[in-house]
């Protein structure tokens, strides 16, 4: 069974056994792959954002690009204002760069706590992770109860290899997310992604100025 046809299988297989679900789509190439499967399945699928308020504008582009080329509508979460208001009166509107315990507080407000809510009414949620992408990423399980979330977390795409995401994406003519172009080949929010040079790790420019056994943003990490 070929990688393709093994994730397929992973997704008819949940989809069938929960019904009820939503695709997390976070403007990455491996997020286009997976909708792209699962369209395959259910013509009318659930997919979500967030919008942390502080996205590339390239990124809220290619939300729209998305949802014309898949013929679907994402679904906007974002943060409660009144929160993010009183966090940035607090501690600053540039927190996240003073401490790591202060930028994952920014991370909790902006992405942990809607999608906490919006999940609230679905037992399961499908990602687009990968072993490959970091060292936090490696003991990820295809399926997984997500303490996070208090649902379950899907993630058929885990053993696929960044040749294999872009193969995909090349064969089925998926439009991308322009900043790949620019030198991003990983993307979260403006204030806290750079682009990497070639040969450096791919989530090098995620939250770069931190240890990279520690960088999540809380919706992903593993619980023991």
């Amino acid at each position: 069974m070929s990688y393709r046809d093994e994730s397929l299988a992973v997704l008819r297989l949940f989809i069938s056994k929960f019904g009820k679900y939503s695709v997390a789509f976070s403007h990455q190439a491996e997020d286009a792959v997976l909708l792209d499967l699962v369209k395959q399945i259910d013509p009318s699928p659930d997919v979500f954002t967030l919008d942390t308020g502080k996205l590339f504008g390239e990124s809220e582009e290619y939300t729209k690009t998305a949802e014309e080329f898949f013929g679907v509508k994402i679904r906007s979460l974002q943060p409660d204002r009144t929160e993010v208001e009183r966090m940035t009166a607090e501690h600053g509107e540039q927190l996240y760069y003073e401490s790591v315990e202060l930028r994952k507080l920014c991370c909790h407000v902006r992405k942990v706590k809607p999608l906490q809510k919006y999940l609230t009414n679905y037992p399961m949620w499908l990602t687009g992770l990968r072993r490959e992408q970091s060292p936090t990423r490696a003991n990820l399980e295809k399926a997984e109860y997500d303490e996070t979330t208090k649902t379950y977390k899907i993630s058929p795409l885990l053993d696929w290899n960044t040749e294999q995401i872009f193969n995909y994406i090349k064969e089925r003519e998926i439009p991308l997310n322009p900043l790949y172009g620019q030198g991003y080949p990983s993307i979260g929010c403006a204030c806290c992604t750079r682009p990497v040079k070639q040969g450096e790790d791919i989530r090098s420019g995620r939250w770069w100025w931190e240890d990279p056994f520690r960088k999540e943003c809380g919706l992903h990490t593993k619980h023991k």
